[in-house]
């Protein structure tokens, strides 16, 4: 009997040796059948439109280009007959392109507010999705979501996350698959009746082409940094709800304002009323606007402190900026000089343009260059050698004189053709380098001997500069008084931006 029992227990254990393993990988691999035929079937969140948003025409200002395009999809949206009677039909997409900042999401927020129509915004990257298919199907139920509430608005917001060109690096087959959905939605395979795409984008450059044809984008729009006029409209848009100082100057404000976008001027606007806050004003003054400014532009006041004699470097480091900005012929005037630490500079120099400038000559480009290296000349020649706050200055020129060559040119001997950087010779990149050298020794032989010329005024600089931190347009101009410029024929000129000393691991302020 004892013999019997072994061997059943030997027959057991042979049993759960040979089968539970089998057993428990047939009941995990049903779990995961079970589990993978109950989650289609889980019902899809709905899409719905957002609220209508409350952003009129009168609310957006520095963009009237856009404005006027987008106008006719509002009269279209409010009386389709009229177009239809003379077989129009609406823009099925319009793409919004430009910076960052320049309003185009508030663009299509007030399409959809005076024309009434119904609103659903979307990020393109909501759509990138890990599982296959996921993407695609969220698509569709957005386009018949839309086609249900028309007339509507489908607002699609950095497009370039989910319509990049294909066929680049790897192979993403549910990307692709979005794209092609997305694609089929705009064309005549998806009809959306009244019911208008409005996207926007960044890299405009990155699209897949398919996606820009017409029939799918049948509209494509530049929304770029506003002008001088536009900056000022602005600014007094951000600025009508506050209670402002009738003294402050929209204007001398707008024009110190070069390059910024909307969202930059709004930001100084905030700006400004925080500052206000801050001293516990009434109103916001020219001071907190201009307190605004550097903060937006320059960065935040720095708690870094100088010894004496980097003090002294950043000042004449500066006040050599500011010098040949002065008596170069195609630079604009300077408007304020400080070496107040702020964000990673040490130092700034803004020039305050008379306009805007579109097109640039090669003497103003190396009038350009020459204030740049402003800063190191001077220090070279005060104090007989060079710090490294110039290394942005350095990369800035050297990105002037290589397009001047390379993009432009503008050299002695290459001024007839533009060639790319990976299909010219040996010899041919040689030459282009010396010819970058060429118009870089220029600028700074020219730099050299403004201030060399002026050593006098140089020194005046720097000291106001040590003396107070700060010098406004009427101490530049009372120290210049009397001095021609370098050449008679002084213009209106390009805004640079500022030019700072920087620290080792810094970069300099720009706009």
């Amino acid at each position: 009997m004892l013999h019997a029992a072994f061997l059943g227990d030997s027959n057991v254990i042979s049993f759960i040796h040979d089968w539970v393993p089998l057993l428990l990988m047939l009941a995990l691999v049903g779990l995961v059948f079970m589990t993978m035929r109950l989650v289609p079937r889980t019902k899809p969140a709905e899409i719905k439109p957002q609220e209508t948003p409350q952003i009129v025409w009168a609310d957006i200002a520095g963009v009237d280009e856009a404005k006027a395009e987008l106008r006719e999809i509002v009269d279209y949206l409010k009386d389709p007959e009229r177009f239809h009677r003379l077989g129009a039909h609406v823009p099925g997409g319009v793409l919004l392109h430009g910076p960052p900042g320049t309003g185009k999401t508030l663009l299509a927020k007030a399409v959809a507010h005076e024309s009434g129509a119904t609103f659903f915004s979307q990020s393109a990257s909501s759509f990138v999705e890990m599982f296959a298919g996921l993407g695609s199907a969220r698509i569709r139920r957005l386009f018949s979501a839309a086609r249900r509430h028309a007339p509507a608005i489908v607002f699609i917001d950095e497009l370039d996350a989910v319509g990049a060109s294909r066929g680049g690096p790897g192979d993403n087959r549910e990307y692709d698959q979005t794209l092609n959905q997305l694609l089929v939605e705009m064309d005549g395979f998806g009809s959306t009746g009244n019911v208008v795409v409005i996207a926007a984008s960044n890299l405009l450059a990155k699209l897949d082409p398919a996606l820009l044809r017409p029939g799918r984008f049948d509209r494509q729009i530049f929304v770029s940094p506003p002008d001088v006029a536009g900056r000022e409209s602005i600014l007094q848009v951000h600025s009508r709800l506050k209670p402002v100082d009738p003294d402050v100057d929209f204007s001398l404000l707008a024009r110190q304002t070069s390059g910024l976008t909307g969202a930059d001027l709004a930001n100084i606007c905030n700006e400004a009323a925080i500052n206000a806050a801050r001293r516990d004003g009434l109103q916001l003054e020219t001071a907190d606007f201009d307190q605004a400014l550097e903060r937006v532009v320059a960065g935040m006041q720095s708690r870094r402190r100088m010894t004496d004699r980097e003090r002294r470097v950043v000042a004449f480091h500066e006040a050599g900026h500011a010098l040949c900005a002065e008596l170069m012929p195609s630079l604009d005037p300077v408007h304020r000089i400080s070496i107040i630490p702020r964000g990673r500079a040490l130092g700034y120099t803004l020039n305050l343009p008379a306009e805007d400038r579109y097109l640039r000559s090669r003497e103003e480009l190396i009038d350009m260059m020459t204030m740049l290296l402003g800063g190191r000349a001077a220090e070279q020649i005060v104090f007989g050698s060079v710090t490294n706050g110039a290394a942005d200055d350095l990369k800035r020129v050297a990105d002037i004189a290589h397009s001047m060559i390379h993009e432009y040119a503008m050299g002695t001997e290459v001024n007839s053709q533009r060639l790319a950087d990976h299909l010219q010779s040996e010899s041919a990149r040689r030459m282009h380098d010396a010819e970058v050298r060429d118009l870089t020794d220029e600028a700074y032989r020219s730099a050299t001997d403004v201030l060399s010329r002026h050593r006098p005024q140089l020194n005046q600089l720097a000291e106001g500069l040590l003396a107070r931190e700060t010098l406004e347009r009427k101490d530049i101009e009372g120290v210049l008084e009397g001095i021609p410029a370098a050449r008679p024929d002084r213009r209106p000129g390009i805004h640079l931006g500022l030019a700072a000393a920087t620290t080792p691991e810094a970069t300099s302020t720009s706009q």
